[in-house]
């Protein structure tokens, strides 16, 4: 089910040093070429998408089917990390009694089928459509972790166009009185990843958080950003050190989506993470 940019990821395997036994390829990932980038210049500016030429090269796929198009399989740089189809992988890995964790992409508000069409990505972003890409069965699924944002974000709209609904948008001057956090602290850290532009923010969407848990069945729930709830959340080690309000919002957070805050992040690194699973 992956969309590769090719220079793309060989500069990351390179960066991160990867080597092939560490990353698996499927032959039938399908490959982002020059013209699928240029032709999305249009929907770049109509509904802010990233413009990376995934959607296109998706459609590509489907349209070209019959045409000599190529496949992961097909490009040489990539060989090293061909082992197989993914299928064969997982195969090997229930065997072997291994754990699998698949990360979907995005937030069901930019589901292609489920999200606030048109402004959405190029294809299903729920857990069960992750898993269909992926090629895991429904009947494998042990646990479906669902993460939220404290306060939900979309790109900042470009000049000419909508990147797209928010329930109540609101400043990121707003976020930093709330919470302490310096404007500029926040104004650095909320940028887009891939093409480095501004982030929109706007209240918790509880509509948008039932829709999510009624979609996905999460099993838990990860909460991230606890520190936009207040700074003092970052000195919290343990659930009943982060802030009463905090803790009533988690609660209600817990009702909604009738599924248990499990994991909590107080702050970025990794190991600021209040962990309440008991699996």
């Amino acid at each position: 089910g992956s969309v590769l940019n090719v220079e793309h990821l060989m500069k990351e395997i390179a960066d991160c040093n990867v080597n092939r036994a560490r990353l698996s390829i499927d032959p039938r990932a399908m490959v982002i070429n020059a013209a699928d980038i240029a032709r999305e210049a249009n929907i770049k500016a109509r509904i802010g998408s990233t413009g990376q030429g995934v959607g296109r090269a998706a459609a590509r796929r489907i349209v070209d089917r019959g045409k000599r198009i190529k496949l992961a399989g097909d490009i040489p740089e990539l060989a090293p990390f061909i082992h197989g189809e993914s299928w064969e992988i997982l195969e090997d890995a229930y065997s072997r009694g291994q754990k699998i964790l698949v990360e979907g992409t995005q937030g069901i508000g930019l589901s292609l089928y489920h999200g606030d069409y048109p402004h959405v990505t190029s294809r299903d972003t729920s857990a069960s459509g992750a898993l269909s890409e992926a090629g895991v069965p429904a009947s494998r699924v042990r646990k479906i972790i669902m993460v939220c944002r404290t306060f939900p974000i979309r790109v900042e709209s470009p000049k000419t166009g909508d990147s797209g609904p928010m329930g109540q948008e609101i400043s990121w001057s707003k976020i930093a009185k709330r919470s302490s956090i310096s404007l500029s602290q926040l104004n650095k850290t909320e940028r887009t990843s891939t093409t480095d532009r501004r982030r929109r923010v706007g209240e918790f969407d509880w509509v948008l958080l039932r829709k999510a848990a009624t979609l996905n069945s999460p099993t838990d729930i990860a909460l991230t950003f606890t520190d936009y709830l207040d700074t003092q959340n970052e000195k919290a080690r343990r659930y009943e050190k982060l802030t009463t309000e905090t803790i009533r919002f988690i609660e209600e957070v817990e009702k909604v989506a009738s599924a248990p805050v499990s994991l909590i992040s107080t702050r970025f690194g990794f190991r600021s993470i209040i962990d309440r699973r008991t699996w």
